[in-house]
């Protein structure tokens, strides 16, 4: 957070920012609230499978049985632009980032609105938040996840639709260890299992996006 630097300080750390990450990182947002995530021993079944999810990039084309579940996503959609307006000012990304993560979210089985109140949460909507720790883009992914399960380019974590599925087959992961405890997947999530404060705050922000 900014808050309590001097204006010097402020300065002093977007300099070490800049020679750090490249020119980028002048216009990454530093105040971001997670990446606390764990590096922990994948099996090699586990790790297999979640490269593979990982690896399937299809483009966000989502597919409906009916005209009825259809017309619900659009519906879904206008409504979500509109509460995003806010945050995201111009449309065409605004919806590119929904379509997209409404993608991502219902392929790995979780709803919309709670990848919506962790993408909230994590870094408040900023495609290019970096966090103390180093977690990346809109879901705060730490770079060891691309070298245990991607293709090693950290830098592709900035991507929206990779940072998305990224973050989306981890949570999913988390759930799946935790026998379907959100309350836990989400405290590994953020790196605080059993605490809940975490959880709390993806869960209040769940409800604006329901």
């Amino acid at each position: 957070m900014n808050r309590g630097l001097s204006p010097q300080g402020r300065e002093r750390r977007g300099l070490v920012a800049s020679t750090l990450l490249g020119p980028l990182a002048a216009t990454l947002p530093i105040a971001v609230r997670a990446g606390a995530q764990v590096e922990e021993p994948l099996a090699d079944s586990v790790r297999s499978v979640l490269s593979a999810a990982i690896a399937n990039r299809a483009p966000p084309k989502p597919i409906f049985n009916t005209i009825e579940e259809r017309l619900a996503h659009l519906r879904w959609l206008g409504a979500m632009s509109e509460r995003l307006k806010k945050r995201t000012a111009e449309h065409v990304t605004r919806v590119e980032f929904l379509e997209t993560l409404w993608y991502e979210s219902t392929r790995a089985g979780l709803e919309p609105s709670l990848m919506l109140g962790l993408v909230q949460v994590e870094s408040g909507f900023r495609k290019y938040a970096v966090s103390i720790a180093g977690a990346r883009g809109f879901t705060q992914v730490m770079p060891f996840w691309a070298r245990l399960i991607g293709d090693g380019d950290s830098g592709r974590l900035f991507h929206t639709q990779t940072n998305l599925r990224f973050g989306c087959v981890i949570l999913r992961h988390y759930l799946n260890l935790e026998r379907g405890d959100l309350f836990l997947a989400l405290g590994r999530y953020n790196g605080s299992r059993g605490r809940p404060e975490y959880p709390n705050a993806v869960f209040g922000a769940r409800r604006a996006w329901e």
